[in-house]
C-alpha cells in the first residue's frame, strides 16, 4: 500500500511533464495552422491581383485615346486597335460627307425647281390679266363708230360701191377684212344685219380655177349658195368674187359674180382685238 502511493507520488511529475508536452505541441500546431492560413489568404490575394491586372491589360486598349500610340507607341494590341477606331471613324467621316453632299444637291434641285414654279406663277399670272382684259371687252368702246357689235365681232356696212379687189383694200385700211363666214349662225346674224333692207354685197369669198377659199386662206367648209350656183359665169364671162344677195333665202343667198362689178361689202373684224391681216394672193 506505501508502495503504490510512492510509486504513485514519484510518477506525478512525469505525468505534469507530459501533460505540458501535450500543451506545447496543441499551441504550436495551432500556430502552423494561423500561419498556414496567412499564407493561403496571400496566395489568394496575389491570384486576385494578377487577375485584376489581366483585366486591365486586356480593357486598356478601349479607353485609350491613342495619343500615345500616334507619338509613337510600341504596344502591338493598342496600335492595331487604335488603327481599327480610325478607320471606323474615317467610315463615319465619309458617310456624313457623302449625306450632306446629297442633301446640298437636293437643295440646289429644289431652288431650280422653286425658280421654274415662280416662272410659271408669273406667267400665269399675265395670262390671266389678258384673259382679264379680253373678258372685260366692252362693246361701246372696241367697235369704232359706224361699226355694229354682234357675237363680239364687229361689222362694218359700207354705204357706198367698189370693185371687189377695192373693197377689200377698204377694209384692210381699218385693220379689219372682207367678212368670212364660218357657220349658219354669223350667215344668220349676217343675213339680217340691217333688217328687211335690200343687201347686195361682197363676203371674202374668192375663186382660182374653180376652188374657192376666204381672205384668211381657210378652206370653203361650209357653204351657202344659190340654185345651180356656182356656175363661174359661162363661157363668155369670169365669175370668181361672190357677193350675199339678201332677197334669196338665207341658207342659199350666195352668188359668183365678176370681180370688177361695184358692189357694196362688209369688212369684219375681232371685236377685242384688232390683229394684222394675213394677205392672200389669188
Amino acid at each position: 500500500m506505501i508502495r503504490k502511493e510512492m510509486s504513485d507520488y514519484i510518477n506525478e511529475p512525469q505525468r505534469q511533464e507530459e501533460s505540458n508536452k501535450e500543451g506545447t505541441n496543441q499551441t504550436e500546431r495551432r500556430y502552423w495552422l494561423l500561419f498556414l492560413g496567412f499564407g493561403v489568404l496571400c496566395v489568394v490575394q496575389a491570384c486576385l491581383n494578377i487577375s485584376l491586372r489581366l483585366a486591365f491589360y486586356v480593357k486598356e486598349p478601349a479607353l485609350l485615346d491613342c495619343n500615345a500610340t500616334q507619338t509613337g507607341g510600341t504596344n502591338p494590341v493598342v496600335q492595331m486597335r487604335c488603327e481599327e477606331d480610325a478607320l471606323v471613324k474615317c467610315h463615319k467621316i465619309q458617310d456624313k460627307s457623302n449625306f450632306l453632299t446629297a442633301f446640298c444637291e437636293l437643295l440646289e434641285d429644289r431652288n431650280v425647281l422653286k425658280n421654274k414654279i415662280n416662272a410659271l406663277k408669273n406667267e400665269t399670272k399675265t395670262l390671266k390679266t389678258q384673259l382679264k382684259e379680253l373678258s372685260n371687252c366692252v362693246v361701246s368702246e372696241q367697235c369704232p363708230p359706224g361699226w355694229k357689235a354682234i357675237n363680239s365681232r364687229c361689222y362694218f356696212f359700207s354705204s357706198e360701191t367698189r370693185t371687189w379687189d377695192d373693197s377689200r383694200a377698204y377694209c384692210q385700211s381699218q385693220r379689219s377684212d372682207l367678212v368670212v363666214i364660218n357657220d349658219l349662225r354669223e350667215q344668220s346674224d349676217i343675213y339680217r344685219l340691217d333688217n328687211d333692207r335690200f343687201l347686195l354685197f361682197w363676203i371674202g369669198l374668192r375663186g382660182t380655177k374653180g376652188t374657192f377659199k376666204w381672205v384668211d386662206g381657210s378652206p370653203l367648209n361650209k357653204s351657202f349658195w344659190q340654185a345651180r350656183q356656182p356656175d363661174h359665169g359661162g363661157p363668155n364671162n369670169v365669175e370668181d368674187c361672190v357677193e350675199m344677195y339678201h332677197l334669196s333665202p338665207v341658207s342659199a343667198s350666195w352668188n359668183d359674180a365678176a370681180c370688177e362689178r361695184q358692189r357694196p361689202w362688209l369688212c369684219e373684224k375681232d371685236q377685242c382685238k384688232s390683229p394684222d391681216i394675213p394677205r392672200v394672193e389669188y
